[in-house]
């Protein structure tokens, strides 16, 4: 696969409102709807509502996600970023 990062990954999710991951290496877009990740195991979609960052650790690669989550998932191929970036919503 292509720009995988072998590694373990972990997910942890709390009733269905609270996820944590590690083995992200890139959050490609978010908003509150919908995250895109590049993680050591495959590229992951997260869907939900009303969806919020709440903590990145870029040297460790863990991601904490608050909000309604209806689903995750892995998908193959590359994944397009959105047109407004994560550094443009961040400092906004």
């Amino acid at each position: 696969m292509e720009g995988l990062n072998f590694g373990s990954q972990e997910v942890k999710m709390i009733d269905r409102s609270n996820i944590s991951l590690s083995g992200v290496n890139k959050i490609v877009s978010f908003d509150d709807e919908e995250f895109l990740m590049e993680t050591t195991v495959g590229n992951l979609q997260l869907l939900g509502e009303g969806l919020e960052l709440l903590k990145l650790d870029t040297n460790d690669g863990n991601v904490k996600i608050k909000g309604k989550i209806n689903s995750f998932s892995y998908i193959d191929g590359k994944i397009k970023e959105k047109q407004e970036s994560v550094f443009n919503k961040l400092f906004k």
